[in-house]
């Protein structure tokens, strides 16, 4: 009877799955940093900020 080889459960995550996780996570950082500071969002923000700020009570 030929015996194969037993492997163990890999509860957590090896090297390299951590540094591409790593990668993912500053990459997606990076978009949304570029997408809140583009023009168009800036002055979105500011425009509902000083609405907001404008409201009587």
């Amino acid at each position: 009877m030929r015996k194969f080889p037993t492997f163990r459960e890999d509860a957590g995550m090896t090297t390299v799955e951590y540094a591409i996780g790593t990668l993912a996570a500053a990459a997606l950082a990076a978009v949304l940093y570029l997408i809140v500071t583009s023009d168009g969002v800036v002055a979105g923000l500011t425009a509902l900020v000083e609405r907001a700020l404008s409201v009587k009570f």
